[in-house]
Parts: structure tokens; C-alpha cells; sequence
């Protein structure tokens, strides 16, 4: 398996499909990267020179946010929006979905497993 920026990439998937498993590298990086290479996005990963994997980590570290520094600007984003107190900071703090979405019926992934609570018991 080739190591791109410290991360192995499937050899056996196409170079195109390969690179997106970086975090933060999509489908539309993976084109403008292999085209500024001169790469073909149907040859295997594992087909890849040393010489070709380094000029892809210097490409990714120079020109994009990737992996760790990416996952530590979108923390200290939802950190900053907790601290200013905005509602989308309250929504994080809360671990409630953010983005508008239903939370009477679904949200459950966000909100975690069901709590149920009973019900109130009647006077005789």
C-alpha cells in the first residue's frame, strides 16, 4: 500500500478513487492534482512510483489543508462558535444537530441512544 501524507491508500483501487480516502481531498482536488501531475486517473495506486508519491505529498502539503491540520481548523471553529455563544455553538455544545434538522422523531445518531422516560402514574 503507497503511503500518501501518512496515510495508506487502497493499491488496488484507481488513483482517482484512491486519494479521496485523505481527509479533506475530494474528487475535485484529486482532478486538479492529477492533471497539475500529468497522472492518469485510470492507473492503479499501486502502480505509483516513489518519485510520483512524493510530488503528491508535496502538492498536498504545499497547495491544500489536509488531514491533521484540517480536523484541528474545523475543532477550533466549533470551539470558537461555543465560546461566542452563537447557536450554532449552543447546538454543538448540546450535542444536538445543527444544521436545522428534525429532532422530535429522528436526530438519533446526533442525540445517541433512546432515554425513555415514564410515564406519570395516575391518582386512584
Amino acid at each position: 500500500m503507497p503511503r500518501v501524507i501518512g496515510i495508506d491508500i487502497p493499491d488496488k483501487k484507481r488513483l482517482e478513487i484512491a486519494l479521496t480516502y485523505i481527509y479533506g481531498v475530494g474528487r475535485n482536488n484529486v482532478k486538479e492534482i492529477l492533471e497539475k501531475l500529468g497522472l492518469s486517473p485510470d492507473m492503479k495506486a499501486g502502480d505509483l512510483t516513489e518519485a510520483d508519491i512524493s510530488k503528491i505529498n508535496a502538492m498536498l502539503t504545499a497547495d491544500y489543508v489536509v488531514e491533521g491540520d484540517l480536523r484541528r481548523a474545523v475543532q477550533g471553529n466549533i470551539k470558537r462558535l461555543m465560546s461566542i455563544g452563537t447557536y450554532r455553538g449552543l447546538r454543538h455544545r448540546q450535542k444536538l444537530p445543527v444544521r436545522g434538522q428534525n429532532t422530535q422523531t429522528n436526530a438519533r445518531t446526533r442525540k445517541g441512544k433512546k432515554k425513555t422516560v415514564a410515564n406519570k402514574k395516575k391518582a386512584v
